[in-house]
């Protein structure tokens, strides 16, 4: 897990992402702070579409952000919203693809960080690649 210091950097932008959310059919915003292993960091917001399930969320935008700059590791993740909201099922599944060790920190749009946990502890019982490795 992140020192006090590192989750408090990483809450900040976050929080510094949120004004950036496209939220206007739920006014619900997210965005998301992605560390990777290598220290760079990947800020990623919801960004809704008059056709719900179009929309994009924060924690899947950040992911597709530092995968595409090539990074394929990460230590943590900050997720801010006005009430502490956690990731949906969609955005567990895909940060478990990088790692059940991947720290997930809970924070309102204030930067009051609510709850630290981990992906594999949002995602008990996830499936993986290894459900898909067989012998035929």
């Amino acid at each position: 897990m992140l020192n006090k210091e590192a989750a408090e950097k990483l809450v900040d932008q976050a929080v510094e992402a949120h004004k950036n959310a496209y939220a206007p059919y739920s006014n619900y915003k997210v965005s998301a702070a992605l560390l990777t292993k290598s220290g760079k960091t990947f800020t990623g917001v919801n960004v809704e579409n008059a056709v719900y399930p179009m929309t994009i969320c924060a924690e899947r935008a950040a992911v597709v952000s530092a995968v595409s700059a090539g990074e394929r590791e990460f230590e943590a993740i900050v997720v801010v919203t006005r009430d502490a909201g956690t990731p949906c099922g969609s955005c567990r599944q895909v940060l478990a693809e990088f790692g059940l060790d991947i720290a997930v920190i809970i924070a309102d749009d204030k930067g009051k960080i609510h709850d630290t946990t981990t992906v594999g502890d949002l995602l008990p019982h996830s499936f993986g690649q290894a459900n898909l490795d067989s012998e035929g």
